[in-house]
């Protein structure tokens, strides 16, 4: 694998923090076309797809970069406390977007998405450091397993006082306990309070998603040609999802919310033939013109992805400021809103819209930095 970039991951990552802005930003939460809402809490949609596969993509760069540094002999603690560092600024631009715009300490939700990511990354830096891919592939196992060994056979009390063993229903699982007594209510989830989507515990099947994406990154670096690298790409996706729906039907269903390892296998498999996908097309294509004029026409979601990072942070500020700018009693967001709502379009298209012209304006954000050559990196 060559020291340069991979086009395949730019456009994969761009094509994620894409469908990201996308279902992140529609105009009325109430009018949505089903693929673009969670699941409302087992099963999946396409929207389940985007948290899991930013984890994925984060394990794949892990190999890229950490891995690969640590075996050309670069000093291990040095690149632990250097992803540690890392790992620290995501968390807290997570949670300061967490505190905007009311500053609220007291009910400052904890956990969130940067907040994982940045977990996942320091919890899995020194398993990749210090393990081969057979050790890595037992680590991701072995916390799969512990994860449901817990959640299936402790018992707890739910939030109406009663104590369960196994339950997977919203609030009365071992992780909503966790947190309630860890975190506390009053920094959880809004809409909840007494779970978070990306709890404490939960982050550790979580992290395995992040190995099966260190994993995948050591196909990439095996010594194959670029085409057979693509084939076991997908032949280890389609593994995945088949064990995802085996675990779905016979451990645990998929959510999620609660990150069931069923979910993570699933979640993994479709990461793995969406990238295997990019890569067969932009990297592995033996027909250069081809791939040539497939690497222009991706050009889109290689430009969103050279800064996902910071155009996730910006996104989310710009929701909130939307949101909480007020003009003779309405947001700016409903001032914007009104004029798509008088289109005449039904709701669920006005919401598309203007969902669609949110993400054209982060494009245009995003072609500038390009065309700048400014890459905000952590």
């Amino acid at each position: 694998m060559s020291a340069g970039r991979l086009l395949s991951l730019d456009a994969f990552r761009g094509f994620t923090i894409a469908a990201m802005l996308l279902v992140n930003n529609p105009g009325d939460w109430g009018h949505l076309y089903g693929p673009l809402a969670h699941a409302s809490w087992h099963g999946w949609t396409f929207t389940d797809w985007i948290f899991p596969f930013f984890v994925f993509i984060s394990g794949i760069a892990m190999t890229i970069s950490l891995g690969r540094r640590a075996q050309q002999g670069a000093d291990k603690p040095a690149l632990l406390a250097q992803t540690a560092r890392r790992a620290a600024v995501i968390i807290g631009i997570g949670l300061l977007l967490n505190l905007i715009p009311s500053f609220n300490l007291a009910e400052l939700r904890i956990p969130g998405v940067l907040q994982r990511l940045g977990l996942c990354t320091l919890l899995a830096a020194p398993i990749v450091l210090w393990c081969g891919w057979r050790g890595q592939l037992a680590w991701a196992l072995g916390l799969l397993a512990a994860y449901s060994l817990v959640m299936l056979l402790l018992p707890v009390p739910g939030p109406d006082g009663i104590w369960r063993a196994g339950s997977l229903q919203p609030g009365e699982d071992v992780g909503a306990w966790l947190d309630r007594l860890l975190i506390g209510e009053n920094h959880l989830w809004r809409q909840s309070r007494t779970w978070d989507p990306e709890g404490l515990l939960s982050t550790v099947p979580a992290v395995a998603s992040q190995l099966f994406g260190v994993l995948a990154g050591h196909l990439l670096a095996a010594r194959r040609e670029p085409g057979e690298k693509a084939m076991w790409l997908m032949v280890s996706g389609l593994a995945g999802l088949w064990l995802g729906q085996l675990l779905d039907a016979w451990l645990m269903p998929i959510n999620k919310s609660l990150w069931t390892p069923s979910y993570v296998f699933a979640m993994a498999g479709w990461g793995h033939l969406m990238f295997g996908l990019c890569y067969w097309l932009l990297d592995a294509m033996p027909l250069p013109l081809l791939r040539a004029r497939i690497a222009r026409l991706a050009h889109p979601l290689i430009v969103f992805g050279m800064n996902a990072l910071f155009l996730f942070a910006l996104s989310g500020l710009l929701a909130k400021l939307l949101g909480f700018f007020q003009w003779q009693g309405r947001s700016l967001k409903a001032l914007i809103y009104a004029p798509i709502q008088a289109l005449g379009l039904a709701p669920v298209n006005a919401s598309l819209l203007f969902a669609l012209l949110f993400l054209s304006l982060m494009y245009g954000i995003a072609w500038l930095m390009w065309r700048k050559q400014w890459f905000v990196k952590v």
